[in-house]
């Protein structure tokens, strides 16, 4: 087959991959096997491998899934992805309409339109000229990650849009940036953790945060193995006065004509009235459905008038989400076992006679503290009502005490740990019972998975399993230990191989750089999370300063109170506490802050940055905290006090309010030229 058979060809298989793609996941009517979708995949690959320069990062067969990537990129949001005002009653929702009303004018017209509300990840996908460019998690609202590589192994996403047939509907925009949830179906759910612990793997906790820890992954290739679904709910800029649709209805009917997946379980109302019965209705449906929700989500219909009711900081006032009470179900308390923490505290964790709530299967319940228990009256053998709050984590609400059995155990305290057998005590100010063995294996272990995570030390590869082999195989001890960890001990390890334990090195030696305020909020200190450890290295500057700090400096410090200030100050005058920076120290760590405090130089000092757009060179975090170390100060608006905009690729809205109020707009290369690095 010469070349140009072989484009024909390849164009001919791609579209009608592409259509079976769709007609498999988001129509749920495929009309060909497995196999015979599988073999023309296998042509259409044989042909991409014949002739390399034919492949493109849109074809079918990229969906597998590429190499792993070292990090996710934070993308500023064209638009904002504000939260929703909740409400959980009919009076709520009659206020809610009765705002609308007064905000459109008592002659106004409007309909609603009613969503499920999906118990997933928000998502926002961009195409450009038709063609998924980028895939952006919702993150804080103003940023999130791009996870474009993980998106692209989704089968409900297509990677090409196709132009709509009807005519009244808008062509294929030039961009496109569409808002949707990412989610599990239940039974896809239940398979995967099914093959999880046919695997020894632990089982997932419940559908939507498998569905966020899959789209973090780094890499794509496993994503690729997971069923994650997705549905488009809204446009991101609406433009109804340039040929878009002039509403919210048109726009979902828009997306399915263009391939992207909708929920069409989604109603329109004329009226407030119309809207409770559509709750009543789908709350009787809810168990019915093969995906879980937690509510529902109503908006006002039209574009136009919605943009007239405009929003708040927080929350748009055209549309609000009704929240379903938490689902509960009637089982048996059957024992009750205890969890120690990082810090030492006991957790009473209730085994329950397993029971279906809210499309899952519910085995185990925490019971919080022994105060609870007290005043639950919570024993051994009850029948108890369990829910699960916000629709995710199990808890015992109340026991009915008209079944409760004679031989009903009380739940007591721990003497000893249940872990190391050291003695316990409780808190001389608090509801938790402590063990009081630092080494405890338990401690040791959670405070590991603690200090590697994303927010602190933020290292690679060191997920929950590891840490357990590593402190059960007695390589690791404390934090210290993980830097002394050598390959050829490291491949012993039950699935670690050779790649992995080099990745898990490099990690390692990767974060001897961290930040000082990451250490401090990665040491486990009481009370010290991530905003009081940033408080703390901005005061002192180093670790030697805050070490050697009074409990009366400390508490000086703008931000720290009595408690916090006892207890660093208790911390670092510990035994325990001062190995624990000897040891770092000595393994390596470099504990880096701001060159204000250290007497470094500091080209930004008093100025006020604003940083908008993808950088090559810097992550969104990365960027702040280098502004914040050379003195400056990084903020997330631009107001007339911002002295510069630093604006990479896809600059949204700020780069415009920038050039209205005169902020001086700096290139990332322009950043680099001011703070004197080439």
């Amino acid at each position: 087959m010469d070349k140009s058979a072989a484009s024909k060809r390849v164009k001919q298989l791609r579209d009608e991959i592409r259509r079976h793609n769709h007609l498999y996941h988001v129509e749920a009517a495929p009309v060909i096997g497995d196999q015979q979708y599988d073999e023309l995949l296998a042509e259409l690959a044989d042909l991409e491998r014949q002739f390399p320069d034919l492949l493109t990062p849109d074809s079918p067969t990229q969906r597998v899934g590429g190499e792993p990537i070292a990090g996710f990129v934070s993308v500023e949001h064209e638009a904002p992805m504000l939260s929703i005002d909740n409400t959980y009653n009919e009076a709520d929702l009659r206020a809610f309409d009765a705002r609308v009303r007064k905000g459109l004018g008592p002659q106004a017209e409007f309909s609603y339109v009613v969503e499920l509300k999906i118990d997933g990840v928000g998502l926002s996908l961009r195409y450009e000229k038709g063609r998924l460019v980028r895939g952006v998690t919702r993150g804080d609202g103003r940023t999130g990650d791009d996870v474009t590589a993980n998106v692209r192994t989704i089968g409900a996403v297509p990677l090409v849009l196709r132009r709509p047939e009807a005519k009244d509907l808008p062509g294929i925009p030039d961009v496109l940036v569409v808002r949707g949830e990412v989610f599990m179906k239940r039974a896809d759910f239940e398979r995967l953790n099914a093959g999880r612990v046919e695997a020894g793997e632990e089982a997932f906790a419940n559908p939507r945060n498998s569905t966020a820890g899959t789209l973090k992954l780094l890499d794509p290739r496993i994503v690729a193995t997971r069923p994650l679904k997705y549905f488009a709910y809204s446009l991101a800029v609406p433009d109804h006065r340039s040929g878009g649709p002039a509403s919210h209805a048109d726009a979902l009917r828009w997306f399915g004509a263009m391939g992207l997946p909708t929920n069409r379980d989604n109603a329109q109302a004329r009226d407030i009235d119309a809207v409770l019965a559509i709750v009543a209705r789908r709350q009787e449906e809810r168990a019915r459905l093969d995906y879980a929700i937690d509510g529902l989500v109503i908006k006002v219909n039209r574009y136009a008038q919605q943009a007239e009711l405009g929003a708040t900081s927080k929350a748009p006032r055209w549309c609000i989400a009704y929240k379903y009470p938490a689902e509960q179900a009637t089982t048996v308390l059957e024992s009750v076992e205890f969890s120690v923490g990082k810090t030492g505290a006991i957790t009473p964790v209730a085994n329950l006679m397993p029971v279906l709530v809210a499309g899952t299967t519910v085995s185990r319940a925490s019971l919080h503290n022994f105060d609870e228990v007290a005043r639950k009256d919570v024993r051994a053998g009850d029948t108890v009502v369990i829910e699960k709050a916000g629709e995710i984590i199990p808890q015992v609400v109340k026991v009915i005490l008209e079944k409760r059995p004679a031989d009903a155990e009380a739940i007591a305290p721990p003497a000893r740990c249940p872990v190391c057998e050291h003695d316990t005590a409780r808190d001389p100010e608090g509801v938790y019972w402590r063990c009081l063995n630092p080494a405890c294996p338990a401690q040791v272990r959670e405070r590991l998975k603690y200090f590697a995570g994303r927010d602190q030390m933020d290292i690679e590869g060191l997920g929950e399993a590891l840490v357990e082999q590593l402190v059960g195989a007695g390589l690791v001890r404390g934090y210290a230990d993980l830097y002394r960890l050598a390959k050829d001990k490291l491949v012993e390890l039950e699935r670690m191989g050779e790649k992995s334990a080099d990745n898990l090195l490099a990690a390692l030696e990767d974060s001897k750089t961290r930040d000082l305020s990451r250490v401090l909020a990665a040491m486990n200190i009481q009370h010290v999370g991530t905003h009081v450890a940033e408080v703390l290295a901005d005061a002192f500057g180093s670790i030697d300063r805050l070490a050697a700090a009074s409990a009366e400096e400390l508490e000086a410090v703008h931000e720290i109170g009595p408690v916090v200030a006892a207890s660093v100050h208790d911390f670092f005058h510990s035994d325990a506490g001062r190995e624990t920076v000897e040891s770092l120290k000595a393994a390596g760590l470099k504990m880096p802050h701001a060159a204000a405090a250290t007497g470094g130089p500091t080209p930004l000092a008093g100025k006020t940055l604003v940083v908008t757009g993808t950088l090559e060179r810097f992550s969104r975090k990365q960027i702040e905290e280098k502004i914040k170390s050379l003195g400056g100060k990084a903020t997330g608006s631009v107001s007339k006090s911002t002295d510069y905009l630093v604006a990479g690729a896809d600059a949204g809205s700020k780069l415009a309010k920038a050039r209205s109020l005169g902020v001086p707009v700096l290139s990332e290369a322009d950043f680099l030229t001011l703070i004197g690095e080439p």
